[in-house]
């Protein structure tokens, strides 16, 4: 097979819905020596089987299965599939997402030319009938990406970055195991340990929504806890490095935190943004990367008007905006 160019990642839990969709776009990439690396973590359904019939069809493809006996959530399934990573860059697909056929060609190629240890792409939102081109913003430095991700302007999602695996190795960087709520918030720690970085204005990654309903996101007391304690780690890791260099950055980064507290209906969670890091409150004006919609329903919130921000999302997002995406 030669040097393998790409480690391909795929945590599949409960996906056997989407898995063969999500397999054969990643088994017919035009890119070469790739490896896939499919971690079950421990799926009650027939997703890996389902899985391994797809990757029969495709004999001149490595592909390696490897099991959780039991189920370890999504973090410890990115990082077993790095453990196992032989690839000069690393790339992670979730289960029920699926590539176009030459994102990894594309993006390769590019980090190749231009040394890069970080690529990053558009995505769709894709949802049963219809899809959304999601426009990433461009950035010509780490620290730039970096502020960017803070500031909530640009996504720190794993799955539409291409990223050299030495950056995980050398700087002991994996997964939050036992935290998935905000476990993408290692892309931020990536990102401060890059030297190089490249954004390609094109998407490759079809992102699936499947229920095109579902604009708030819905927290356990678990799913807080979890995203708390992502939220303290990487601010914790970014102090440790550059101290209070980007002190505005971090307060603009605890507002992009609790900001979908507010895109809801439920006065409960607009108390609850209250409850979060209202230090970070002073900055709501100063974001000027973020749209003037976001700055003043987070205003709103600072001066507790619940009830403007309830009627905004009523009419926005439970009417409009589910008839244009749907």
């Amino acid at each position: 097979m030669g040097e393998i160019t790409v480690s391909i990642i795929v945590p599949v839990y409960k996906v056997e819905r989407f898995i063969e969709r999500c397999m054969r776009s990643l088994l017919e990439q035009t890119l070469q020596s790739v490896e896939y690396i499919v971690v079950d973590d421990c799926s009650p359904d027939k997703s890996i089987s389902i899985a391994k019939q797809i990757a029969d069809c495709y004999p001149n493809r490595k592909v390696m299965f490897i099991t959780h006996e039991t189920n370890k959530g999504l973090p410890s399934a990115r990082n077993t599939g790095l453990k196992e990573a032989h690839g000069e860059y690393v790339f992670h697909c979730d289960s029920d997402d699926y590539l176009s056929h030459n994102a990894l060609e594309r993006m390769y190629l590019a980090a190749k030319k231009t040394d890069s240890d970080i690529v990053w792409c558009d995505w769709f939102l894709t949802y049963e009938k219809s899809e959304r081109y999601m426009k990433q913003p461009s950035y010509l430095t780490p620290m730039d990406a970096l502020k960017g991700i803070l500031s909530g302007s640009m996504k720190y999602n794993v799955w539409n970055k291409l990223v050299k695996r030495e950056l995980y190795e050398q700087n002991d960087i994996n997964f939050p195991s036992g935290y998935g709520m905000g476990e993408d918030m290692t892309m931020i720690r990536l990102f401060a340990c890059s030297k190089k970085v490249l954004y390609i204005p094109e998407a490759f990654y079809h992102y699936v929504k499947t229920n095109s309903n579902a604009f708030s996101q819905t927290y356990s007391d678990r799913h807080l806890t979890e995203l708390k304690y992502n939220v303290e780690a990487t601010l914790g890791y970014l102090k440790d490095k550059y101290g209070d260099r980007l002190e505005m950055e971090y307060g603009f980064f605890k507002l992009d935190i609790k900001y979908p507290f507010l895109i809801t209906c439920d006065y409960g969670k607009y108390k609850l943004w209250q409850s979060w890091y209202p230090e970070a409150n002073k900055y709501i004006l100063k974001n000027k990367k973020v749209s003037v919609v976001r700055r003043m329903v987070q205003l709103l919130a600072d001066k507790r008007q619940y009830w403007l921000i309830y009627v905004y999302n009523k009419l926005v997002y439970r009417f409009i905006y589910s008839i244009i995406f749907r």
